[in-house]
């Protein structure tokens, strides 16, 4: 994620939120996470202010890219992305 806000067709991720950049275990290669990183771990691409390091990047995994903002998924703030992705997460291994 960068600092702006990313569309779709009827919301926008939330800059600066990062749940799915923690909650969910990706298990390809990450650049300083060569193999990949568990569910719950913070992305090392992850800056403090919870942005994307690799947005744009094409070194970005593309399970990263394909991921997009869903309001099921989502929510209304950061604590429901995590609370709804670790379940997810849990749900799904």
């Amino acid at each position: 994620m960068s600092s702006h806000v990313f569309a779709t067709d009827t919301a926008a991720c939330r800059a600066g939120c990062g749940a799915c950049c923690i909650a969910p275990s990706i298990t390809s290669y990450i650049p300083g996470m060569p193999n990949g990183k568990p569910a719950g771990v913070r992305c090392a691409q992850l800056s403090d202010d919870n942005l994307c390091r690799l947005f744009g990047d094409p070194s970005r995994p593309a399970v990263c890219e394909r991921f997009d903002y869903d309001a099921d998924v989502c929510g209304e703030h950061r604590e429901e992305a995590l609370t709804t992705l670790n379940w997810l997460e849990s749900t799904t291994r």
